[in-house]
């Protein structure tokens, strides 16, 4: 499962880079993939410019609120992963449910005003 969700995450930055502007999104599980490949940034700028050209770099900018589900947007990134030769992954691209086929592993959400909201608040003294 975590191979097919890093897969699904590099089809994401792959469309991105190669479609800069075009407003697409990851779904909640295929921003988890995201997440683990933009952990290794020096690997991960190095795939930006392999998969986009010299230059691009895909940003990760938060503020998607992956609490709503909009269809639109994770249909036009499907069709762009489509178009680039791969099939998304249908199961990783679906729409959340109260049955999540991972456990996400962040304790935080992308909050609407573009800040992190940490889940559950810290303790005083630091401990969650």
């Amino acid at each position: 499962m975590a191979g097919r969700i890093v897969e699904e995450g590099l089809k994401f930055v792959a469309a991105c880079a190669a479609n800069p502007g075009v407003g697409l999104a990851p779904s909640r599980i295929v921003d988890e993939g995201w997440h683990a490949l933009i952990l290794h940034t020096a690997m991960y700028a190095e795939l930006c410019v392999r998969l986009g050209g010299p230059g691009r770099f895909v940003h990760h900018t938060p503020g998607y609120d992956p609490t709503n589900w909009d269809p639109p947007i994770i249909d036009r990134t499907r069709e762009t992963i489509g178009g680039l030769g791969w099939e998304a992954d249908p199961e990783l691209w679906g729409p959340p449910s109260g049955e999540m086929l991972v456990s996400v592993a962040a304790k935080c959400q992308h909050a609407p005003d573009c800040t992190i909201v940490i889940t559950p608040r810290p303790k005083p003294g630091g401990v969650v």
